[in-house]
């Protein structure tokens, strides 16, 4: 092949000729220079060259010419400088819009920088085979095309030197080394002296221009002036470096000692430091079964394409080597000048990681420098091994690194190479790399690689399978070769054997693979405090850690606990899912439990978390305690240490973040420790506070079993009592009456008569909603005669409550006047629970007597006194009156914001009593508007939601079975009628 034109002839004809290195310049055909004007078109043009015939996107030109805040007229102006270019240019198509920027055409030979780098190229194989007149040529024609420094005038000096313009800046003075190597080779001594010296004052650490310089005044008479030289390159790199010159230049110095002047010294006294050799091709086999991220491949060949470094990263058995792998070999022929591949055993099991310098050493001899070249140096090999690569396209995949500090010395400095580095650690302390962390991969994916390994067919279900492997592929490997390995084995019965209780990672090893084994080399590279949290997760089993329960795992404090956590999500141990949150992939789970049941001791763990976490919840529910309320009645007594919260909301957030955790810790250690029924008394508050009830029926439910396997009769009491609240905050009080009722005599039988007192008011309010009246009148009764034995004002004020819901079903003015005392009461004490139940209460009393407006200041006395983040049953019911009050006044817009908000914050905490109520009365509300159609969609989902509710909703259904009777033909249009709803009430103590 000839080598390329440096005239700018295409094909024989003479074409126009771009320049980059110097200032931007445009040559036409005849050689004359184009004049460029304004610094803009310079920017816009060399922008476009250094991305040639590719389309260069307008964002990314607008940030050329204006940086990272573009004025408004950008886009403007960036037409007109793409315009004037045009007639610069003055060539039809040379300048092209193509979606989303624009391409300039170059072709081959017109770009004096792609010129260059072919003269580099051509120098380079005649150094390597010896052919010193050839390379003289190819130096002298490559170093002509240099006008200055490359890219002058587009950046600024404040601005950092490109890439690219370090690497041309690096081939210019490899050329320059092999030019005055084949010069003096040829014996060509005369004239060099003057340019060496120049070269030597200006890179005075560059050892081969003091080496050249040396044998050229040796060679022309002049030892004294060589000696000279080897003295003051020795004395700077021993005082600025610490280090000797290298093998080369003592070999020179050695030839000036033993004179006489050689005049044609033999071309093998110059031993080249760049070998011809053929492209290195190491890449190892790509994967058989490559499947899945393809998301991940695209990005990381256009990442790769244009030259850098990326880091991919994740946990063992990810598949970080065989993505890599795959990428590569896809790439190869963009890396025409070779593919390097080196393991650097950051986790292989019996093998420490390579040193930097071990790594550098072996690049090199993969190269195809010799011993006898080898740098001393570790800095000098490093050097080295930027030279060799800076003029090529060479591509590094470097395989399971331990560090960035292991790898920063195998970067090149150019843009040509691209390197791939695989890690466990997404190694974020190497500037400038683009990071690809891996997750496992996706159910379709993960059962595609099984059947590939396995050759199963599509018949046969992998589903549960592939979930127990975790989606990770090493696991997925490993059953689709057991599977291929037996035939007899079905997927359901190994899925069974994973699925045991135990010994999931023993079904995880097959031959050469192994789960067990690859998580163990991370575990085995932890320091102590990061080992000890791994253990620390397995004793105790979270959906998701935070800093202080580990801490508490750990037995250490939060500081030491949270860079533990900081090493094992470096290890990919484990994934921070939000700031400060945990958690580790389910075969990690399974290996931290081997780990904590081989050292022991995990029943202390579990006793530290479950105090903190019950005392935690104790503070919580202090915190949020509304004034004057009976909160520490029904909490228990400290069950370990904790901090107090500062505030609500903190405590608010703690809460909702924790939650899943507490019915966890419920659900496996109800029956192994009596501290859980402790944590659940103080949880079961919160959870009633926050509305959330599926959690509430969960831990209440355990919490009763627990207590009585325990024979623990406080505790069971407890128990009886929270879940009959949890059945009336359901609308369920025929479920809730039975219970009321064990936990009342459990009260009477411990001599508790506060919590007596508190229960025979929860079973008035019971029997009044199940309409047994008179019942209820006569527990109401007892109830207040305990009170005022007892002098408790604030018990009374819920007796007040009580009896005035009892006395709405027959005389809503009577109701209001026992609501009212119950509000001068919580006024007088300062209680915000007797204010806002009084105010609600008053308010639906008010909508009994058809009067909304004076209902509606009581709806919004009660949320303004509840707050955004009150209880949610006594929100929900205020929200509902208010609803109803606008409504009555015609305000049916205001209505409908507030039951969209009611029927969202109800559905979120999945309570499907309110959800039912609120879609009553969006319907009423669309009806209104003359959306027939839409109100009955909403009405009957109405019913499905209460008709659960065993008869507690009997009017509302009724009502509503109604409206479908009578809307079954009423066409869309506004309609002002509605039945009179029924009453709902308050459960104002809840204990």
């Amino acid at each position: 092949m000839s080598p390329t034109p440096t005239d700018g002839r295409v094909r024989g004809r003479k074409t126009m000729r771009f320049g980059l290195l110097g200032a931007p310049a445009v040559h036409d055909a005849a050689g004359e220079p184009r004049h460029l004007g304004s610094a803009k078109i310079r920017v816009l043009l060399a922008t476009l060259l250094l991305r040639a015939n590719k389309v260069v996107p307008v964002d990314e030109l607008k940030a050329a010419l204006w940086g990272d805040e573009p004025p408004a007229s950008a886009h403007a102006s960036l037409h007109n400088h793409v315009t004037r270019l045009r007639r610069i240019l003055a060539e039809e198509g040379r300048l092209r819009a193509v979606a989303p920027g624009y391409v300039l055409r170059v072709a081959p030979g017109e770009l004096d920088t792609e010129v260059f780098e072919d003269q580099v190229g051509t120098a380079r194989s005649a150094y390597g085979r010896g052919e010193w007149a050839a390379v003289v040529d190819a130096a002298r024609d490559g170093l002509a095309l240099w006008r200055g420094s490359p890219l002058a005038g587009v950046y600024g000096p404040e601005e950092a030197e490109p890439a690219l313009v370090r690497r041309l800046r690096e081939s210019r003075l490899l050329l320059l080394e092999w030019r005055y190597d084949a010069e003096l080779a040829l014996g060509r001594h005369d004239g060099l002296g003057p340019e060496l010296a120049a070269l030597v004052a200006e890179f005075p650490l560059r050892e081969a221009f003091h080496r050249q310089l040396m044998l050229v005044l040796h060679r022309t008479g002049r030892q004294a002036e060589a000696l000279d030289v080897y003295r003051s390159l020795r004395r700077t790199l021993v005082e600025e470096l610490g280090v000797d010159p290298g093998p080369a230049v003592r070999q020179a110095h050695e030839e000036v000692l033993r004179g006489p002047v050689v005049q044609e010294p033999p071309p093998q006294s110059l031993p080249p430091q760049v070998p011809e050799l053929r492209p290195p091709a190491q890449l190892p086999p790509g994967p058989a079964h490559f499947t899945g991220r393809a998301e991940t491949v695209a990005a990381l060949r256009t990442a790769l394409a244009g030259g850098g470094v990326v880091v991919v990263s994740g946990m063992a058995g990810v598949g970080k080597s065989a993505l890599a792998a795959h990428v590569a070999h896809t790439l190869r022929e963009e890396f025409p000048d070779g593919q390097l591949y080196l393991n650097l055993h950051g986790a292989t099991p019996g093998m420490t990681p390579l040193e930097a310098p071990q790594a550098v050493a072996a690049l090199l001899r993969d190269l195809g420098v010799g011993p006898c070249q080898m740098p001393e140096t570790p800095d000098a090999a490093t050097a080295l091994l930027r030279s060799v690569l800076a003029p090529t396209r060479t591509l590094l995949v470097l395989d399971d690194a331990a560090s960035a500090a292991q790898v920063r010395p195998l970067l090149p400095a150019g843009t040509g190479c691209a390197v791939v580095v695989t890690s466990r650690s997404p190694l974020t302390a190497l500037d400038g790399a683009r990071r690809f962390p891996l997750d496992p991969l996706s159910a379709d994916d993960s059962e595609q690689l099984v059947r590939a390994v396995s050759g199963r067919g599509p018949g046969e279900r992998l589903d549960r399978l592939v979930e127990l492997c975790g989606r990770l592929p090493l696991a997925l490997r490993v059953v689709g070769a057991r599977l291929a390995a037996r035939s007899a084995l079905t997927a359901d019965v190994l899925a069974g054997l994973l699925d045991a209780e135990a010994g999931r990672l023993d079904h995880l090893d097959y031959d050469d693979l192994s789960v067990r084994g690859s998580l163990a080399v991370a575990h085995d590279g932890l320091d102590p405090d990061a080992a000890l949290a791994l253990r620390g997760l397995g004793a105790v089993d979270l959906p998701e850690y935070g800093v202080p329960a580990v801490a508490r795992l750990m037995d250490t404090d939060e500081p030491r606990a949270a860079a533990a956590l900081d090493r094992l999500v470096e290890v990919a141990l484990l994934q921070e899912v939000s700031y400060g949150r945990f958690v580790p992939h389910d075969l990690v789970r399974d290996y931290a439990r081997e780990l904590a049941e081989r050292a022991g001791g995990t029943e202390e763990a579990v006793e530290r978390v479950l105090r903190w976490y019950g005392e935690r919840a104790r503070q919580a529910a202090l915190t949020l305690s509304p004034v004057g309320s009976d909160t520490e009645l029904r909490l228990p007594e400290p069950i370990g240490e904790a901090e107090p919260f500062s505030c609500g909301d903190t405590a608010l957030a703690w809460c909702d973040s924790e939650v899943a955790n507490a019915v966890a810790l419920t659900e496996r250690y109800a029956f192994a420790s009596r501290t859980v029924p402790l944590l659940v008394r103080a949880w079961s508050l919160l959870l009633r506070h926050r509305g959330r009830l599926q959690e509430l029926a969960v831990v209440g439910r355990i919490a009763l079993d627990a207590a009585r396997a325990h024979g623990d009769a406080e505790s069971e009491a407890n128990a009886l009592s929270d879940l009959a609240a949890l059945h009336y905050l359901s609308g369920r009080p025929d479920r809730a009456l039975p219970l009321n009722e064990g936990a009342l005599a459990a009260w009477r039988a411990l001599g508790n008569e506060r919590r007596v007192q508190r229960s025979l008011s929860n079973q008035g309010l019971l029997l009044e909603a199940l309409g047994r009246y008179e019942e209820a009148a006569e527990v109401l009764g007892e109830s207040l005669q305990l009170v005022h034995r007892m002098d408790d004002a604030y018990a009374e004020g819920v007796v007040l409550i009580a009896l005035g819901n009892l006395y709405e079903h027959t005389d809503a003015r009577a109701a209001i006047g026992y609501h009212e005392r119950a509000l001068a009461i919580g006024v007088r004490l300062g209680g915000d629970v007797l204010v806002q139940t009084s105010h609600c209460n008053i308010g639906y009393a008010h909508l009994t007597l058809g009067e909304p407006a004076a209902a509606l200041r009581h709806f919004e006395q009660c949320l303004s006194i509840l707050g955004d983040d009150g209880p949610w049953h006594g929100e929900s019911q205020g929200r509902v009156g208010l609803v109803r009050a606008l409504r009555g006044l015609g305000r049916d817009e205001e209505a409908a914001v507030e039951c969209a908000r009611l029927l969202e914050s109800a559905q979120a905490r999945a309570d499907a009593q309110m959800v039912g109520l609120a879609r009553h009365q969006r319907g009423l509300l669309l009806r209104s508007a003359g959306r027939v159609g839409e109100a009955r969609e909403q009405w009957r989902a109405a019913v499905r939601t209460l008709e659960a509710f065993d008869g507690a909703h009997q009017k509302t259904l009724a009502e509503l079975r109604e409206l479908l009777r009578l809307t079954a033909s009423e066409p869309d249009a506004p309609t002002p009628w509605e039945p009179q709803p029924e009453a709902d009430h308050r459960f104002a103590d809840g204990a």
